[in-house]
């Protein structure tokens, strides 16, 4: 049965404005009776021992799974700029292995002004074979999250090749239901729109029998259920490859509804449609 984590992005603002601090962000998933918490690395206070323990300590007194630390890399950088990229990668999975987190997420990268997708694929694809092969010798898995805004990998294909092309193991994805190109809130084309060149759910269908764990978008959701993405149509693709890993709330609707009135919705509209459709 899918259960429900938060995604501390969800508080982006609050935590942005000092109003929360990641231990507030546990008291929230635990008052939503969610059953996990996916931590943005930007969230950390600190990646002191004692401070680490006090973390984990904090979410298993919650009855919290962390499920991943979500890392903003870009291996798309070239030189010493991608170097410090991967060796930050490999310092956030040896905070993994510390906490008994089981995993890391990880973007593609970004495509530098003057260069095409194939000319950085490449050089993406022998950062991201470095740190998955890190990431076995320490047991915690890399997760490749999909992305767009000038990212790769982008559509459903791109992150089947990747994940072929890396061949690892402990290479998996973690599948965000608005960040395929052509999303509503992802295109580069009106906000709120689909862009219809793109087979945007045909990515999420494409990609989601290689997913561990699945990102919920969340974009408006003032009147109680989510208008962007058609989560009917989501849900059946999940239920359809047999997905049985774990879901996160990740509210991204900030411009229209403040994330304290937010959030609760969102997790109630999720919950709504696990059982709706019996996943």
């Amino acid at each position: 049965m899918i259960k429900l984590s938060l995604q501390s992005l969800c508080y982006r603002d609050t935590f942005n404005s000092g109003e929360i601090d990641l231990f507030g962000m546990i008291e929230k998933a635990k008052e939503y009776r969610l059953d996990g918490i996916d931590i943005h690395f930007a969230h950390f206070a600190s990646t002191e021992r004692d401070y680490l323990e006090s973390v984990r300590m904090a979410c298993l007194s919650a009855g919290l799974h962390i499920c991943y630390i979500g890392v903003s890399n870009n291996f798309g950088m070239v030189g010493e700029e991608q170097r410090a990229q991967v060796e930050n990668m490999k310092k956030w999975i040896d905070v993994a292995q510390v906490m008994g987190i089981q995993m890391v997420r990880s973007f593609g990268g970004w495509v530098p002004e003057g260069e095409s997708e194939e000319s950085v694929w490449p050089r993406i694809v022998s950062a991201t074979k470095e740190v998955a092969e890190y990431g076995a010798t320490k047991g915690v898995m890399v997760g490749l999250h999909n992305h767009n805004h000038g990212c790769a990998p982008a559509t459903g294909e791109q992150v089947l090749r990747i994940l072929d092309e890396v061949d690892n193991p402990y290479y998996t994805h973690i599948l965000d239901t608005g960040q395929y190109r052509g999303s509503p809130g992802a295109s580069k084309g009106e906000r709120g729109v689909e862009d219809v060149e793109h087979n945007f759910y045909g990515s999420i269908e494409a990609s989601a029998p290689r997913a561990v764990h699945v990102r919920a978008k969340i974009y408006r959701i003032a009147s109680g259920s989510e208008a962007w993405l058609d989560y009917d149509r989501i849900m059946k693709i999940i239920k359809s490859v047999g997905f049985n890993g774990w879901m996160s709330v990740v509210f991204e609707g900030q411009d229209e509804l403040d994330e304290v009135s937010a959030v609760p919705l969102a997790v109630e509209f999720l919950r709504g449609k696990l059982r709706e459709y019996g996943v």
